[in-house]
């Protein structure tokens, strides 16, 4: 099960930690969101250094669909209505501004960076899309509703984001990181006062970046409580009509379409990490009715955390560790997000301001709906006999039968049959259980 990112694509390779070593940045964390912030960094002239628990891209990022695009589902809407329209033009200006930095950044590399229109589409509710347009256009960036004459299927209509854009998300990372001050299989095994310890050896800091997903602290932030994960599957597809722009479904469970040079890249079969959805088997059952003359050449998964409010939370970790910050729950808009982050993180730990920085901090308020959910979610799973408990904070483990491992509901980190580490936020194998 591999992405088609990784055929063929050659990520330069690092070294482990060898001993003690101390540096004024320590970023953990070696996908987009951490190699973009050391990027950043070096540029500045700020000594840092970045380290990987396996190998840099060898996480989410190797399973992105890569999307570079302000336009996240039906979001406006929803910030315009519970945040207001300050704070949903901050958002929407940052999506751009990444978008555009990638844009001035791929013009020395070689990705296959291309620039489309994206679309969120509905099969069956006109009004949401009249909703989110009238938002946008409250927010100085109108967007047409317009036909999918590209789909195999009905719909009401899609908004169309002109000037977004796709890319090869390895090809940027290994130009990108070629050069930078990075550690591969250097583990971080605990946090303590301006010491991380690895597996290699311990690395004193001034400032820290902790940019592994879902945040490996739980003793500030609240991050369990205020984040859960989202598993959806990909099938390319040889053979089967390319399309020229890039489609979501307004829908979470939806069918997501973007191509990449002669594959369709079909996207779904969503579901929360550790209960039960359609997966590959979904995807496939669509692609034989739609695409009956198609073939399958590559399937894989990706894991999201999403936020309370849709928001990232990007900024400093918590009041109480003034001088670590954080970048995580990205919303499955992983790539445009992790270059909001760069800019923000690289800004914040140099001492500069960042006029983003208020609308993303990580702590902004916590009541909404979706907490009262991931509440009963921990509380459940954690009162229910298991055959296996998650090593992070004791939830018990379903069996996910599709992808032979053992998945927590609560949090989402996931295990091998071996028990090995798939996904965090646990940081061990199981019968390893952290403090």
């Amino acid at each position: 099960m591999k992405s088609i990112w990784i055929k063929g694509r050659k990520l330069p390779d690092f070294p482990r930690l060898d001993g003690n070593q101390k540096t004024d940045v320590l970023i953990i964390g070696g996908g987009m969101a951490g190699i973009l912030c050391a990027h950043f960094l070096q540029e500045m002239g700020i000594d840092y250094m970045l380290v990987e628990g396996r190998t840099i891209c060898s996480g989410v990022t190797e399973n992105t669909t890569a999307k570079i695009t302000a336009q996240h589902g039906l979001l406006y809407h929803k910030l315009l209505k519970g945040a207001g329209r300050e704070r949903a033009q901050l958002v929407l200006d940052a999506n751009q501004r990444a978008r555009d930095k990638y844009a001035e950044l791929c013009q020395n590399i070689d990705c296959d960076f291309e620039e489309r229109t994206s679309y969120v589409y509905s099969t069956d509710n006109r009004k949401k899309l009249e909703r989110e347009a009238e938002a946008l256009d409250r927010l100085g960036h109108p967007v047409p509703l317009v036909p999918t004459e590209e789909l195999p299927f009905p719909t009401v209509g899609a908004l169309a984001f002109e000037g977004q854009a796709q890319f090869h998300p390895l090809r940027f990372a290994a130009q990108i990181a070629a050069n930078l001050k990075i550690y591969e299989h250097t583990f971080v095994t605990e946090l303590k006062e301006n010491t991380a310890v690895t597996n290699r050896g311990e690395i004193a800091f001034e400032k820290l970046i902790i940019a592994t997903h879902f945040p490996m602290d739980n003793k500030h932030g609240m991050y369990f409580m205020k984040m859960y994960q989202h598993r959806s599957y990909v099938i390319a597809l040889r053979n089967a009509p390319c399309v020229k722009g890039m489609y979501v479904d307004e829908r979470r469970t939806g069918l997501s379409f973007r191509s990449y040079r002669d594959f369709l890249l079909v996207g779904g079969g969503s579901h929360r990490t550790g209960k039960k959805g359609g997966c590959w088997q979904e995807l496939r059952d669509f692609a034989k009715s739609c695409y009956p003359s198609s073939s399958e050449t590559y399937h894989w998964a990706t894991q999201d955390c999403m936020t309370l409010d849709g928001i990232p939370y990007i900024g400093k970790y918590s009041k109480n560790m003034p001088n670590c910050f954080v970048a995580a729950g990205f919303n499955k808009w992983g790539m445009t997000s992790s270059m909001t982050a760069a800019m923000i993180l690289s800004d914040l730990v140099s001492g500069k301001e960042n006029v983003y920085a208020e609308v993303f901090s990580p702590s902004r308020s916590m009541w909404k709906p979706q907490l009262f959910l991931n509440g009963c979610e921990a509380i459940v799973n954690l009162l229910s006999p298991a055959q296996k408990r998650c090593p992070h904070m004791g939830c018990s483990l379903k069996w996910n039968g599709v992808e032979h491992s053992w998945d927590c509901p609560c949090h989402g980190s996931r295990f091998d049959e071996q028990g090995r580490l798939l996904n965090n936020p646990a940081n061990g194998n199981l019968g390893k259980r952290r403090e």
